[in-house]
């Protein structure tokens, strides 16, 4: 049977006119009016869950959908909506934090750490028989989830400089104390008790602050994909969404097999490995999980892409996702999409980039109003491109 899977996006809340993160979060989800939209810790910032879903063509139609429910009721209060890791203009403050114990709480025990959340994530949900099983397949996906964090990197702006990293966002997410890869346990007893020690130290006060970069979802028979930036595209999210199903089905049938250890321990690689990805994204080397040892995006993607063969086929995933795979490998990484706009033109017309591929646009960015070579400050014009009704895309795959 064909595990299901869904995905959560987390979107940021732009000013349409200054291409600037506003915490207007609230007015937005009072305007959706429909399931599935809730808030997160920085009022800037709208989560979406999608359904469950047993094919990637559903999944897609699904978050096609909610995008373009979100662009519709952002235009509506001259506000866009992007999907990326970080957005380039940004301030940083504490009084933007949702009215909510639990994150006043988070705020005052993690400070700057906190303040400083200003990014966004996608996250992947795959069905997994029982709780042991998923815990015992964290070891076993971990090494491949650096290279899908190089398909999501988005994120090379923070706070109006370009930080050199395809994924700002993993730097800043490394910085709580539960990031990171997962460690290895025997079962969910084991995993169980380990939460409740650290629970019980202090450091992190329930369940939901275990931010590792996969985990066993605390309230659904799942195992979630963590690592990823939010992603412009959708079609990238069906990509990463395609793959880690794989894996999970690929450690699920390697875990029924086994009769003897099927994890080597050495998670201290993985840490380093996601640095790789986050600094590189699709347009230099990543880590090769296998060999250990620097190699081209393209081909460490590719060599995943051929090892997950039988279980792209066995949940009729193979044509999409090999086909997805080649379109992002020669689109190049969302990071690098907008960086090459800031430097033929500027932050502003990243921005509105990033706000058209949110809602599904594919080269349709309207060029600018003012001169290239402007000498106003950044962010001191309109985002160009305003928020339009789109048709509904054609999924690619």
């Amino acid at each position: 049977m064909t595990p299901r899977l869904g995905a959560e996006e987390e979107f940021h809340v732009l000013d349409v006119e200054s291409g600037r993160l506003v915490p207007r979060a609230g007015e937005l989800l009072g305007r959706l009016g429909r399931p599935g939209f809730t808030g997160e810790l920085q009022r800037s910032v709208v989560e979406r869950n999608s359904g469950v879903h047993a094919t990637l063509d559903g999944l897609y139609a699904d978050l096609s959908s909610a995008r373009r429910a979100l662009d519709t009721a952002a235009a509506d209060l001259g506000l866009a909506v992007v999907a990326a890791g970080t957005v380039p203009l940004a301030r940083v403050t504490p009084r933007d934090v949702t009215a909510d114990p639990r994150y006043q709480r988070m705020v005052d025990d993690y400070r700057l750490v906190a303040d400083e959340q200003l990014i966004c994530s996608a996250q992947v949900h795959v069905d997994v028989p029982d709780r042991d099983t998923a815990v015992r397949a964290m070891c076993l996906v971990s090494p491949w989830l650096p290279p899908l964090l190089a398909l999501s990197a988005s994120s090379p702006f923070w706070l109006g400089s370009d930080t050199g990293y395809a994924s700002w966002r993993t730097m800043l997410w490394q910085r709580w104390p539960t990031a990171g890869p997962a460690g290895c346990h025997p079962d969910a007893a084991a995993y169980d008790a380990a939460l409740a020690e650290l629970i019980d130290s202090g450091v992190i006060t329930d369940a939901g602050m275990v931010y590792h970069d996969v985990r066993p979802s605390a309230h659904q028979g799942t195992l979630e994909l963590r690592i990823c930036d939010a992603c412009p595209r959708a079609e990238t999210v069906v990509l990463v969404a395609g793959l880690f199903r794989a894996l999970v089905r690929d450690a699920c049938e390697r875990l029924e097999r086994a009769d003897g250890p099927l994890c080597d321990g050495r998670h201290d690689r993985l840490r380093a490995a996601a640095w790789r990805a986050a600094r590189s994204g699709l347009e230099g080397p990543l880590v090769d999980p296998v060999a250990h040892r620097a190699a081209p995006a393209p081909v460490v993607l590719r060599g995943m892409l051929a090892r997950l063969r039988p279980a792209l086929e066995a949940s009729g995933d193979w044509d999409t996702v090999s086909t997805l795979l080649e379109e992002a490998l020669e689109a190049g990484s969302a990071a690098h999409r907008l960086r090459r706009t800031a430097q033929a033109e500027d932050l502003l017309a990243s921005v509105d980039l990033m706000v058209a591929e949110t809602r599904g646009d594919r080269g349709t960015r309207r060029a600018a109003a003012r001169p290239p070579h402007r000498t106003a400050p950044v962010g001191a014009g309109r985002v160009r491109g305003p928020v339009r009704r789109p048709a509904a895309p054609s999924p690619s795959a």
